[in-house]
């Protein structure tokens, strides 16, 4: 079964979503690198490389089921926050809305009875409950240490593989 034109261009937006999830995720980077949080750039450029592997699953996936896969505009993203915590609550906003996205085309799946594309969205169902759970794991030690524990979290996240 081919992936039907309503899959197609769920999956041509999805795929520009992990674009632009990468993007956010390299500015955030480059933020935390301009204050020298060098753990927390870290942990950025880490889950930029992870939301590409998102983007390429989906493309690879999308051409093997015979769709009409092609690269969008990716739209600016943005380039200050106004503290270390804030950039975390924006990702964990970001995540639950990812979610959100995954949701929906695998709801598509099944709305057009498409058994193998609804086996291959489990991954991301389950990548998205791991997603939100490690920022909100980040959010948990800022609300407990405050900006005083920011030199703990930022060496711990510069721990991250």
């Amino acid at each position: 079964m081919e992936l039907t034109q309503k899959l197609t261009d769920a999956f041509n937006a999805q795929i520009k979503a992990e674009m632009w999830s990468a993007n956010l995720y390299l500015s955030m980077q480059v933020y935390f690198q301009d204050i020298g949080l060098s753990g927390c750039a870290n942990w950025m450029k880490k889950q930029t490389a992870e939301e590409l592997t998102h983007a390429y699953k989906l493309i690879d996936y999308g051409i093997q089921r015979g769709g009409k896969i092609f690269i969008d505009k990716i739209d600016a993203v943005p380039t200050s926050w106004e503290s270390p915590q804030a950039v975390f609550e924006h990702v964990y906003k970001h995540e639950k809305h990812v979610s959100q996205l995954i949701d929906n085309l695998a709801d598509l799946a099944i709305e057009e009875k498409d058994k193998a594309t609804q086996e291959f969205l489990r991954w991301f169902i389950s990548e998205q409950i791991e997603e939100e759970d490690n920022v909100k794991s980040i959010l948990d030690k800022f609300r407990i240490y405050g900006v005083h524990g920011l030199y703990c979290i930022d060496k711990a996240l510069g721990k991250r593989d």
